[in-house]
């Protein structure tokens, strides 16, 4: 008798995929975050404040803490684990912060802020989704 797969072979359901690929999507968008960032830091970039020696200091903080937390977090969530997700909130709030709470200082760009938002509302929507198919008895 040839070898069948079995029918009970757990096999990764479609809102399973959509998730991972939705980790995906936002891992490329965090690397190139991240790499935008690096280009300001080191000055490839000819412009106003583009160059971390000519940053004022608030500035200075915000590009270095998201230049060097974005890459990990499209890391994490490129590799699907449960901290990629934690690191790209604490870059989505740092950049709340920034645009929201202190746009006289970073400037108001809240297309920004709305995109963040966006994507955690889709994150937990997925992960609800998830969660209640987890629970349901398999039949």
């Amino acid at each position: 008798m040839p070898y069948r797969e079995s029918p009970a072979v757990l096999r990764p359901t479609a809102v399973q995929q959509a998730f991972w690929w939705f980790h995906r999507i936002i891992a490329a968008y965090c690397i190139m975050f991240g790499t935008l960032y690096w280009v300001r830091l080191i000055g490839f970039y000819d412009g106003a404040l583009w160059r971390f020696d000519l940053m004022p200091v608030h500035w200075q903080i915000a590009a270095t803490a998201l230049a060097a937390l974005y890459p990990f977090a499209g890391i994490g969530l490129w590799m699907i684990t449960s901290w990629g997700p934690v690191i790209w909130v604490l870059c989505a709030g740092t950049e709340i912060v920034m645009y929201a709470g202190f746009p006289e200082l970073f400037g108001a760009k809240y297309s920004v802020v709305a995109s963040h938002l966006l994507v955690a509302c889709i994150y937990l929507a997925f992960r609800v989704i998830l969660h209640f198919r987890q629970r349901r008895p398999a039949t």
